[in-house]
């Protein structure tokens, strides 16, 4: 690899090169331009208000010009912290709790969040459990404590112990019971290394 030159500072009395210069927008221009990135970043994902006012602050330092873009696409529908948090709240696999922190986390309204986490269904929440035991009992079942293992399996993904303990109990109910002298294999020889 060739080491680079360093650069000779220009002369002091030369003028700047005018296609190197960048063009200074116009305010309507700037605005238009923070418009479209919002639009584009809209487009990926549904963010938060507080998420959108963070992508738009990083691309200007006007903070009237902010406010008003993100005012814009909230009239226009595009963005809305309360399809957000629903939409968070709905999704399966996660409890109370993650949805709660992730919706902290993004800059919702904790007024928002006490809503969306109220509405979630317990019914729900047991049997979104019960079928994460089932899909994953194999392999924590391997474990030295098989019921401890899936208890901080379930209680990374969110749920609460008032959630986990009694689908735990019914699905340990519907387990057949080792028989006498049947040990375990501890051995960890199985090639799992975890969850």
């Amino acid at each position: 690899m060739r080491a680079r030159r360093p650069r000779s500072a220009p002369a002091p009395d030369a003028q700047p090169d005018p296609a190197r210069l960048a063009r200074v927008r116009d305010p309507q221009e700037e605005r238009d331009a923070l418009l479209a990135y919002a639009f584009r970043a809209l487009g990926q994902r549904a963010l938060s208000a507080a998420e959108l006012r963070t992508r738009l602050e990083r691309r200007t330092e006007n903070a009237e010009l902010v406010s008003e873009v993100l005012g814009r696409v909230q009239e226009l529908g595009y963005q809305n912290d309360e399809q957000v948090a629903r939409s968070e709240g709905a999704r399966r696999g996660v409890g109370t709790m993650r949805v709660r922190q992730t919706l902290k986390r993004r800059g919702v309204s904790d007024g928002l969040i006490q809503e969306v986490v109220s509405a979630r269904d317990p019914d729900r929440e047991h049997e979104e459990v019960l079928a994460l035991l089932e899909r994953r009992w194999s392999s924590l079942a391997r474990k030295r404590d098989p019921q401890a293992s899936a208890f901080a399996f379930l209680a990374r993904r969110g749920y609460t112990g008032n959630v986990i303990w009694p689908a735990l109990r019914e699905f340990m109910a519907d387990r057949p019971a080792p028989e006498p002298g049947e040990e375990p294999d501890w051995s960890g020889d199985d090639g799992t290394d975890g969850d």
